[in-house]
């Protein structure tokens, strides 16, 4: 149970993945937890509720909703949604918001998440030839800096790097859709590419952790990781997991167009093969926090798995 002589910490996005998961930390944690969201009376809204969680109405573009939920936090923890060329201020907007409110609020700390490699973008080969989406990037990094120069008492940023929920639905209907509808990964990504994987689940017990001990975590931008697996190394995971065959494959960027991939995911995928989120694990497991592995997470969500 929560101790009542705690102030709440209010999380930004509580019904969504991370979110959720960091709502769930701190439940676990005896941490009374205050959710913001723009419908209480929702299904979502009243599964967090049976939980006791406070759960408040508010929107970003409502500053007086933002105050008022924000009135006598402890902390706030962060989140918005990536922008897209059909969407490129949304990020901007809603993070300026929120850190503003919660400057208002004069709340002791403020957790942040954003993405691995996010303020290090202008060092992405072929940055300067346009090779990459750049709203992206860049939207990232300017919430990350508008975090950071508000002047909190304390700031943590955390940034996850692939989330291992994306190959369970939903979300693996957008990042790999070719799972469901036939059994493989079909991607731009080379066979012995590295890619960075982290659990929603681990996202909240930092989060956890920062809010527990923020003098600690105060003024750190962490990358997120607790594994480096290709996607056939996932691939095969899966499977023995499942007992499903499942495999991947990698065709080339032309190819993927020409299937019917989005442009802007294909670009990311060859980023990958470019790039890569370059998470240092060491570090990561230098801070303390119990990591998921992808064959725990598999085992934890086997019945969740939906292969073609």
């Amino acid at each position: 149970m929560s101790n009542p002589d705690i102030r709440p910490i209010l999380v930004a996005g509580a019904t969504g993945k991370q979110g959720g998961a960091v709502v769930r930390a701190l439940l676990q944690a005896g941490r009374p937890v205050r959710a913001l969201t723009r419908d209480p009376a929702s299904a979502a809204g009243q599964a967090l509720a049976a939980q006791g969680v406070e759960v408040v109405k508010g929107d970003f573009t409502d500053s007086a909703s933002l105050d008022a939920a924000l009135a006598g936090v402890e902390g706030v923890f962060s989140v918005q949604m990536g922008s897209q060329p059909s969407d490129p201020y949304t990020e901007i907007v809603t993070g300026k918001a929120l850190v503003e409110a919660a400057k208002r609020a004069d709340v002791n700390v403020i957790v942040h998440t954003s993405v691995a490699r996010a303020g290090d973008h202008e060092n992405f080969v072929g940055w300067d030839e346009g090779r990459w989406e750049p709203l992206y990037w860049q939207n990232k990094a300017a919430v990350n800096d508008m975090v950071k120069t508000q002047g909190f008492r304390h700031w943590v940023i955390l940034k996850p790097a692939l989330i291992m929920e994306d190959l369970v639905p939903p979300m693996v209907d957008f990042m790999f859709a070719s799972l469901r509808e036939h059994g493989r990964f079909e991607t731009a990504i080379e066979a012995d590419t590295g890619l960075d994987w982290i659990a929603a689940q681990d996202i909240g017990a930092f989060a956890a952790a920062a809010f527990a001990d923020p003098e600690r975590f105060h003024g750190h931008e962490i990358d997120l990781s607790a594994e480096c697996a290709t996607l056939v190394e996932v691939a095969a995971k899966i499977a023995k997991g499942t007992g499903k065959p499942v495999s991947a494959v990698t065709f080339s960027e032309d190819e993927m167009l020409a299937q019917g991939y989005h442009p802007l995911h294909v670009r990311g995928q060859v980023w990958d093969n470019v790039e890569g989120y370059k998470v240092d694990l060491n570090a990561v497991r230098s801070w303390g926090v119990p990591l998921t592995s992808l064959d725990q997470f598999i085992n934890q969500h086997r019945d969740k798995f939906v292969i073609g």
